[in-house]
């Protein structure tokens, strides 16, 4: 007979992770005040959207509204507040943040939980360096306001009070694997044979896209944020559908991702303005969706529309129970949730 698991509200179960809560209230605090300092208004978007988000690889959990009329609208809990947040970008605000819960499916594990909270923030009239600078400082000071001087997870350490070293994903897959990315941009067969020289297998349906996701989970980001954070910068534009493309090359966008012990923390990048591009890259994403998982979200009409009316921007995600635990010194994010699902 299997024993059932200890529930999370066992009190003995609870004291052992208090000392992570605490932690997390603390580092929301802190945080709080740090946008109060640069001038940024804590923005609530709303859960219940119309469209999840359109990133091909993401799954929502799906509801509906039901009218006084007993009419019913299908909704979704977002996967992000990202829709949202722009919106408001385009009614004028220039500097929001938000603490937002979001809810993804088929996630689970040490890293992972399919409700979570998204610490996401936007500049106005700003691009992805300045995201870059906001990551390095929100990193030193979750980790001051846990007391830690080192950051360690699997083995790994990472002193977060040192600026993250900056590496485009060009260098990063030269140093680590070898291959000359750019190179191969959009050459599924040149990707496919470099792989394969590099000792990385790859299945025979596997797209571009699908290698290069192969490189760098096997060979990429198990090397990144260990000494101190590294950032992650300048994407194939084809791995970036929000993003905007890069001013000095086409092929590449403008974003990037924070690593923390091989742990990715955040994803930012230079706001894509181009309406009728967006709409390209998303409808694009929900036909991958459509082949891969046979299901598409709908586009959110009057987001794209807000997109046309936003000012040039920079924004990140950061998931902030990763930044907690990996502040903290915990080891499982159900760890830093105050009601885990399990």
């Amino acid at each position: 007979m299997v024993e059932a698991a200890t529930p999370w509200w066992d009190k003995d179960r609870h004291a052992d992770r208090r000392d992570f809560l605490l932690a997390r209230a603390a580092i929301k605090s802190a945080l709080r005040g740090w946008f109060a300092t640069e001038s940024f208004i804590e923005a609530e978007p709303a859960c219940l959207q119309v469209s999840p988000g359109n990133e091909a690889h993401l799954h929502a959990f799906a509801t509906e509204r039901i009218g006084t009329d007993l009419s019913r609208t299908p909704l979704y809990l977002h996967t992000s507040p990202e829709f949202a947040m722009k919106k408001l970008l385009a009614a004028g605000e220039a500097r929001i943040c938000a603490f937002a819960p979001v809810f993804r499916n088929r996630e689970a594990g040490p890293l992972h939980a399919n409700e979570f909270t998204m610490l996401e923030w936007y500049r106005a009239h700003t691009d992805y360096a300045a995201m870059m600078a906001d990551c390095g400082a929100i990193l030193a000071l979750a980790a001051q306001t846990a007391g830690m001087t080192w950051v360690s997870h699997r083995g790994l350490t990472c002193d977060p009070r040192r600026a993250p070293e900056r590496v485009t994903v060009a260098d990063a897959v030269s140093r680590h694997a070898g291959i000359d990315l750019l190179a191969t941009i959009g050459d599924r067969a040149a990707l496919a044979s470099a792989a394969d020289a590099a000792g990385i297998r790859v299945g025979s349906d596997y797209t571009w896209a699908d290698i290069f996701a192969r490189i760098l989970t096997e060979r990429i980001e198990p090397r990144l944020g260990i000494g101190r954070a590294t950032i992650l910068y300048d994407y194939p534009a084809s791995e970036a559908a929000l993003a905007k493309r890069s001013t000095r090359d086409p092929r590449l966008a403008e974003r990037f991702e924070l690593y923390v012990c091989g742990v990715e923390v955040a994803n930012g990048f230079s706001e894509l303005t181009d309406a009728a591009l967006q709409r390209a890259n998303l409808e694009a994403e929900m036909q991958l969706k459509q082949a891969r998982y046979g299901e598409r979200y709908p586009l959110d009409e009057d987001f794209l529309a807000a997109v046309a009316a936003m000012p040039q921007a920079s924004g990140c995600a950061m998931g902030f129970d990763r930044l907690v635990m990996l502040a903290s010194g915990a080891t499982n994010i159900s760890q830093v949730l105050w009601t885990p699902q399990a």
